[in-house]
């Protein structure tokens, strides 16, 4: 613990429409931005994130969503999610390790489509 924070990990997860670059950077941002809010996380108190795409993402890194939003020195990583037979596509995920207020609940965020894959931690916001 750290000045009243514990490092916690965020999970995050959206959709965009199409293998497009500037769909996957925009929708990427809009996550990134919900789960800073959600979580009342200062950008200084991210530790690094881990970012991970679906196999029909290749257009654009995640990550440069994050660069673009001003976060230049945090750890970024990106990689390709397990294409196992089903999943949902065009999917981005992002785990966010972060210092967070000691007496505040994580909360995760799933937009879009994405809330298929946690319908019990989105909230009515996230159904767009």
């Amino acid at each position: 613990m750290i000045d009243g924070h514990i490092l916690r990990a965020l999970r995050g997860a959206t959709t965009v429409a199409s293998d497009d670059g500037t769909l996957i950077r925009e929708a990427t941002a809009e996550l990134l931005a919900a789960m800073l809010q959600r979580n009342d996380v200062d950008r200084d108190r991210i530790v690094s994130m881990w970012f991970t795409a679906s196999h029909d993402l290749r257009a654009e890194f995640p990550a440069v969503a994050a660069r673009e939003m001003g976060m230049n020195r945090v750890p970024l990583m990106c990689a390709a999610e397990i294409d196992v037979p089903g999943s949902l596509p065009r999917c981005v995920r992002v785990m966010m390790h972060c210092y967070m207020d000691a007496g505040r609940d994580p909360r995760h965020v799933y937009l879009r489509d994405a809330v298929r894959l946690r319908p019990d931690l989105a909230s009515e916001a996230d159904v767009q």
